[in-house]
């Protein structure tokens, strides 16, 4: 049942328990119960909405960057990108594999505030040897949701 569940609240986690039940064939009370349990062991870590940026009045900055760090003997990658995730600036970090070490996600609110992210923060850590900085033009998909307005499929009309 949880990765059934687990997938429908990734599609609408809006959906209520009662209806998240039917669609499991299960009492509305497992579904609760199951929410909270993956709640408490840290496996559902947040709720948020999927927003579309573009859409919004005020100017927005997203960059994805690329982090090459040197590993610690002890830790690996964990110390300098732990220290790197408590930044305000950066929405997601992951560890990666191929060219470089970690992806960041940050958000700023203009070029010049990620720039200086860059410079003045990241670029100063100790062990971090490159980044690579790129800027969100776009959104076409996030979460698994197109963010085209329902009936926008972007053709041009053909007519005779």
């Amino acid at each position: 049942m949880v990765e059934s569940l687990l997938e429908i609240l990734r599609n609408n986690a809006k959906e209520s328990p009662e209806t998240m039940a039917k669609m499991l064939g299960v009492a509305p009370e497992a579904v609760s119960a199951e929410i909270a349990r993956l709640e408490r062991e840290g496996v559902i870590r947040g709720w948020q909405a999927i927003v579309n940026d573009d859409l919004l009045p005020k100017g927005h900055v997203t960059a994805v960057i690329e982090v090459r760090v040197t590993p610690e003997r002890e830790g690996g990658f964990d110390r300098i990108a732990e220290q790197v995730s408590r930044f305000e600036e950066v929405d997601a970090a992951y560890l990666m594999s191929g060219g470089y070490d970690l992806l960041l996600f940050v958000s700023g609110a203009s070029l010049l505030s990620v720039a200086r992210f860059v410079s003045e923060k990241l670029a100063t850590i100790h062990g971090v040897l490159s980044t690579a900085t790129h800027f969100k033009l776009k959104t076409y998909k996030q979460s698994g949701v197109l963010m085209a307005k329902p009936g926008e499929d972007g053709r041009l009309a053909v007519t005779p």
